[in-house]
């Protein structure tokens, strides 16, 4: 019966998202703010693949109506927590008796998320912890709910998503979502990125405590700190800091150890007391092959160079171009919209002209989807760095990328 419940749930909410596309195609308007709205009450409550679908596309500022946008980052932040009771009984069937383990744990989680939540707890010694736990039966209904959010996401061929891209950000919602049932992996990341990192001293990763960890529930020593996005009105030169820890970390990241955090979403970052970066969440993170690493590269090379036919091979070499004729013009805008980054010097991620012409771009984009289709690693990949970008945003970054990207454009060319 719940799982009957939950499918027409997402049926219904598919019927409310197609009449407001509907709308738009007639030529109405639709009320993206309501639509929203509707996305946000029913999807916190459902959990799951559908949640997840909702707080991939918030990360998209550039492409989506604003109102909508707005609307379904509050996934980010507000989700409805699970009850407490469906809560406390994954962590009996973990622990047994809590009592034993622990001295207190707070009933309100202090996160919520796609596939768990976080409660703080004390333990019988009186450290603070905080216990992640997957929600109740999540496992159970799974397969069932990827099923309805295919269907779901038909309806993005109204916004002329070509299919190719749907079933690719289909093929890597599902993939990411069996990836954080497994807290065992996510427990073994924290614990190896916690030994990669340890030379960065503006890096801080929660150390996870594997006796007190189970399938469903993960256990972690407790790091205080201020959640990304309530940094806007921070000491700018806090917020420098953290936007330098992030590009470096990166950076190490990709051209060093060659895997990337995969969920970039800004509820996943803090900063501690001392203004270091936190790094809350590693329930996804990607390999990327070096070959990947430097064909990107060689895209950016082209488009710093402003040559409309070097970027269109090198997106024919990643895989993002396919059929006949090549949308040089748009290469060439591109080109000018990105380039200002990385000039010479310091540039600010917060100029607002930059993002302004990113987002007057995006229908010029989605107008020749039949030739620009990247595959399903591309497109996680491009996601990721959107993602990533729109942190370094928050932070109202100032960085040189120029003197950033200089040797790893050299390292590509070798």
């Amino acid at each position: 019966m719940r799982e009957r419940g939950r499918t027409r749930r997402l049926l219904g909410l598919g019927a409310r998202t197609g009449g407001a596309l509907l709308r738009t195609r007639l030529g109405g308007q639709a009320d993206w703010r309501a639509l929203g709205e509707a996305l946000f009450e029913g999807l916190s409550e459902l959990k799951g693949p559908a949640m997840k679908l909702a707080q991939i596309m918030a990360q998209w500022d550039d492409l989506l109506p604003a109102d909508l946008a707005d609307e379904l980052a509050r996934l980010q932040r507000q989700a409805e927590p699970m009850p407490w009771a469906s809560i406390r009984e994954t962590l009996a069937a973990q622990y047994g008796d809590l009592d034993a383990h622990f001295r207190d744990i707070e009933r309100r989680p202090f996160a919520s998320a796609s596939m768990g939540q976080v409660h703080r707890a004390v333990s019988r010694g009186g450290e603070t912890l905080v216990l992640k736990v997957q929600y109740p039966g999540l496992a159970d209904v799974l397969e069932s709910d990827l099923v309805q959010v295919r269907r779901l996401m038909r309806l993005g061929r109204w916004l002329r998503v070509p299919q190719a891209r749907l079933d690719a950000l289909f093929e890597e919602l599902a993939a990411s979502l069996r990836g954080e049932l497994d807290y065992h992996a996510e427990a073994e990341a924290l614990a190896r990125y916690r030994a990669r990192y340890a030379h960065l001293e503006e890096l801080v990763i929660p150390e996870p405590l594997p006796e007190l960890s189970g399938p469903r529930v993960l256990a972690m020593r407790h790091v205080a700190g201020t959640p990304l996005r309530e940094l806007e009105g921070a000491d700018p030169e806090v917020r420098q800091r953290l936007a330098s820890a992030l590009a470096d970390w990166l950076t190490e990241e990709l051209f060093t150890h060659g895997e990337l955090h995969a969920d970039p979403h800004a509820g996943n970052f803090a900063a501690d007391a001392q203004g270091r970066l936190v790094i809350y969440d590693l329930g996804a993170v990607i390999p990327v092959p070096e070959a990947r690493l430097v064909a990107m590269m060689r895209l950016l090379e082209a488009t710093l160079a402003g040559d409309p036919l070097a970027m269109d091979e090198a997106l024919l070499a990643l895989g993002g171009r396919q059929g006949q004729g090549a949308p040089l013009s748009l290469y060439r805008e591109a080109a000018e919209a990105v380039t200002p980054l990385f000039r010479p010097g310091t540039q600010d991620f917060a100029d607002v002209r930059i993002h302004r012409r990113l987002r007057e771009l995006s229908p010029k984009v989605w107008a020749v989807m039949d030739r620009l289709q990247p595959p399903a690693d591309t497109l996680l990949l491009s996601r990721t760095l959107n993602g990533h970008y729109w942190n370094l945003v928050r932070l109202g970054a100032r960085l040189d990328m120029h003197a950033r990207t200089r040797p790893l454009l050299a390292w590509a060319r070798r």
